[in-house]
């Protein structure tokens, strides 16, 4: 059997920010959609604001992270069929809040994209898709964000502008941060850095807040 993640046992307090560093195939993304909810442990717990997500069936568990939970993929995952404005509306309109539209054309105009709301993602940039895919994850104001490599595809300048729009949002909203990254700068941002190698823990460090 092929163990990907083993022994791996920490704690994240609320309203933090916490990089997870290693090499590729270190187990980063893995660990993030265990963290998420998207995948299932096959040993030990996951437990988010209370909940044991070994408790909850898939339903169960992707009504938590509706109610919890945001997630911005290293690929975005976009809707190609909807516009800029209709990926940021949808979980708003699934979670039935008020003002969608309103709520979402104000997130896309903090993100820099209010020219582009009705752009659909193939008409947009890498780094507007990153921006529109941030924008949709904040959209239900999560308690804990989850990014993977949120600046492994972008130059340095876009990459620089979403670490500081992650950052703000982070403490605008009280929101949990938690990137998975191979940008040691950008875990040195962070107030905490899990350091993994071949799936295993190897250094849970404190860093330094963001300014």
């Amino acid at each position: 059997m092929l163990t990907i993640l083993d022994d791996i046992n920490f704690r994240v307090g609320a309203g933090t920010s916490v990089a997870i560093l290693g090499a590729s195939g270190s187990g980063k993304t893995t660990l993030l959609g265990l963290l998420a909810g998207l995948d299932t442990p096959t040993h030990g717990e996951v437990i988010i604001d209370g909940r044991n997500l070994n408790d909850f069936d898939e339903d169960g568990r992707a009504q938590i992270r509706a109610e919890l939970v945001g997630f911005v993929f290293q690929n975005f995952q976009l809707l190609y069929g909807l516009t800029a404005l209709e990926n940021v509306m949808l979980p708003l309109e699934l979670a039935q809040a008020p003002h969608a539209r309103k709520s979402a054309e104000e997130l896309l105009d903090r993100v820099g994209l209010g020219e582009r709301i009705q752009h659909y993602p193939n008409q947009l940039s890498g780094g507007e898709q990153q921006r529109c895919a941030i924008a949709r994850a904040f959209a239900t104001r999560p308690r804990c964000l989850f990014a993977d490599e949120p600046t492994g595809n972008l130059d340095s300048e876009t990459g620089k502008r979403i670490i500081d729009l992650l950052f703000e949002l982070n403490i605008e909203q009280g929101t949990t941060l938690i990137m998975a990254t191979h940008d040691v700068q950008l875990s040195q941002l962070c107030k905490q850095m899990i350091h993994l190698d071949s799936g295993r823990l190897v250094e849970h460090a404190t860093g330094n807040n963001h300014d």
